[in-house]
């Protein structure tokens, strides 16, 4: 997996980061993260999917206002960094094709219609195949000097960058799902003590 602490550290752009992966390294990295994800929650039961775990620094300001401080479930996070992701995959196809980005490319499975630890497994894997899919309807010879500015931090970036972008914000979430799933055992470990 890519390394992003650099990034992050604002020591190392995404382009930098990037300029020497090519559309294959973009499929291995996908199924790289898909299965990290699902090796976290390799263990969870169903009740782990609604499970509510302590979170004082909840703080989502994009997200709807009356659920700016709200802790978030195994369900809400795997919708969340996978609608991310796949925005990132559709923004990079449009890219690759040598056209310009005109806002935003996102659809968020609503988080409280995922109760199973099915689901989470159907969604990863959903988005696993819609990543791959829309990275193999790059053309031949991708447009990589077709760039745009998604944020002024982040600078221009190509079809490349953008997807890795999705891939960064994945990256970004898997240290809340083994915390989620940490609580969640300490949870049931402590109630089965007390039968």
């Amino acid at each position: 997996m890519l390394d992003f602490t650099p990034v992050r550290n604002k020591t190392l752009t995404y382009s930098d980061l990037c300029r020497d992966l090519t559309k294959a390294d973009l499929h291995r990295l996908t199924d790289e993260m898909i299965d990290t994800m699902l090796a976290i929650i390799v263990d969870a039961k169903d009740e782990d999917v609604d499970f509510v775990p302590l979170d004082p620094d909840a703080n989502d300001t994009f997200g709807i206002p009356e659920e700016k401080d709200l802790a978030w479930t195994l369900g809400h996070v795997i919708v969340h960094a996978t609608a991310s992701s796949e925005e990132s995959a559709a923004l990079a196809l449009t890219l690759a094709r040598g056209l310009p980005v005109e806002g935003r490319s996102r659809y968020e499975v609503p988080w409280r219609t995922v109760h199973t630890v099915a689901q989470l497994h159907q969604r990863l894997e959903e988005s696993r195949r819609m990543r791959h899919a829309m990275l193999d309807a790059w053309p031949d010879e991708p447009h990589l000097d077709t760039t745009y500015t998604p944020y002024p931090s982040v600078g221009p970036i190509n079809a490349v960058a953008r997807f890795v972008f999705g891939l960064s914000h994945d990256d970004s979430h898997l240290g809340q799902l083994r915390e989620i799933m940490r609580q969640a055992h300490a949870g049931q470990s402590a109630a089965q003590a007390t039968h």
